[in-house]
């Protein structure tokens, strides 16, 4: 039987310069989600907002640039501490 993760044990990923805390085994798109985020990043075309849609790789809605490395999918990639995300308008490389 798998346990649920401690919610008190939270740490944090800076997110454009600010904190963002998560639990130990959130995904990026999950910490933002329960940050009350719902959107992080725009379309090229229009300026539309993004953030999670599908929850699963499938769509390219979710992506931010994490470590420098862009177009990383939020709803695949765990959360660590010390991470280094961007988000914003051009990160669907």
């Amino acid at each position: 039987m798998t346990e649920a993760p401690d919610v008190r044990a939270a740490t944090v990923v800076t997110v454009d310069g600010e904190p963002l805390p998560f639990v130990a085994g959130q995904t990026l798109a999950a910490a933002f989600v329960a940050a009350g985020r719902v959107a992080w990043r725009t379309t090229r075309g229009g300026q539309r907002p993004r953030g999670v849609f599908c929850g699963i790789g499938v769509c390219y809605d979710c992506l931010v640039t994490v470590d420098g490395r862009g177009g990383q999918r939020a709803c695949l990639v765990r959360a660590r501490a010390g991470m280094a995300v961007t988000t914003g308008e051009g990160d669907d490389e």
